[in-house]
């Protein structure tokens, strides 16, 4: 499964991603697309040519932040008629109210929101399988 991931001003205001992020797929994050204060992802031509690049139309998106990182992206993928499925526990919002709103807006635009654990079972399908044996482990 392709991997796209992208980081904003990160030597500047936010930082590197997460290192467990570099750990789990460091070929991803060594070709992360860095936007230089572009806000939504997808308005960045290299971050939306690298994803459109990988075929699929279906896509599991997340971001460090609901409000700011992933609301804008996914409804701007949507509109370009990408099958959208937000991972809300990848990341969160500053305030209650900002996360609150974000599930709302995503709810009122069809965009189905999921958790981790949920997109884990959905690709492993099978506990007993290699991917199986290792992903169980990794859900606590």
């Amino acid at each position: 499964m392709p991997l796209v991931l992208t980081s904003s001003m990160e030597t500047n205001v936010q930082g590197l991603l997460l290192g467990v992020i570099q750990e789990a797929a460091p070929e991803a994050y060594d070709k992360r697309i860095k936007r230089q204060g572009i806000v939504n992802a997808w308005d960045d031509p290299a971050f939306a040519a690298a994803v459109r690049n990988t075929g699929k139309k279906q896509l599991i998106v997340a971001g460090v932040t609901t409000d700011v990182c992933l609301v804008p992206p996914a409804f701007s993928m949507q509109g370009e008629g990408f099958h959208i499925k937000c991972v809300l526990d990848a990341g969160g919002s500053p305030t209650t109210l900002a996360e609150q709103i974000s599930w709302q807006r995503l709810s009122q635009a069809g965009i189905p929101m999921t958790s981790t654990n949920a997109v884990v079972t959905e690709l492993i399908k099978d506990w007993s399988s290699p991917a199986g044996q290792v992903a169980f482990p990794l859900l606590a």
